[in-house]
């Protein structure tokens, strides 16, 4: 198993994942030779990462009390209706993208004022989803 961080448009990721092949490998193909560099300093600690096993991407707002989509996709599920009350984490939407499923959960807790989308809508990343009164 390598841990990778992986970055998709702008949220990284730490990852595990099993190589099953690697061109790289040097038991496979040895290398001519070996050029031994230090490691570059570095001036600043790198910043902390969401962490893979997070259920949803971090979500992004256009503006206060307004939810917009993570991610490109199609709206699979709405779990809400106007006026529900929900909590910060609830799930309030899934969307589609490359034949998986991913949850858009509340970043606060508060009461849903309008629904801008409806199941089967295409929706690209940062597109208002739904807004909190």
């Amino acid at each position: 198993m390598k841990r990778l961080r992986i970055t998709v448009n702008g949220v990284s990721y730490e990852v595990e994942v099993e190589v099953l092949a690697d061109d790289d490998d040097p038991l496979l193909h040895p290398p001519t030779s070996i050029n031994a560099l230090p490691p570059p300093k570095a001036s600043t600690p790198p910043a902390p990462t969401p962490s893979a096993s997070a259920a949803t991407p971090n979500t992004t707002s256009s503006g206060p009390g307004v939810l917009a989509s993570p991610i490109a996709g199609i709206v699979a599920e709405i779990k809400v209706n106007v006026g529900d009350h929900v909590k910060e984490n609830d799930p309030l939407v899934v969307i589609e993208a490359m034949k998986m499923n991913s949850n858009v959960s509340s970043p606060v807790a508060g009461t849903i004022r309008a629904i801008n989308v409806k199941v089967g809508d295409s929706v690209r990343q940062g597109q208002p989803l739904l807004e909190f009164a």
